[in-house]
């Protein structure tokens, strides 16, 4: 019931940074492509960050 203040974990947190620097470089790749392929290259970070932490967790 009290979800709202339940902190995201690491992984969670991940998850939604990588969602959105997606979304912000697909809205850079309509204007500036330069912009969007190094938001890209982050959002390709976090993911390898994020596959990295799935690994030791199980």
């Amino acid at each position: 019931m009290l979800s709202i203040f339940k902190k995201k974990s690491k992984i969670e947190v991940l998850r939604q940074k990588h969602k959105s620097l997606l979304e912000e470089a697909f809205k850079l790749s309509k204007i500036d492509r330069q912009k969007s392929d190094e938001k890209y290259a982050e959002a390709d970070a976090v993911a390898s960050e994020l596959e990295s932490m799935k690994g030791k967790t199980n």
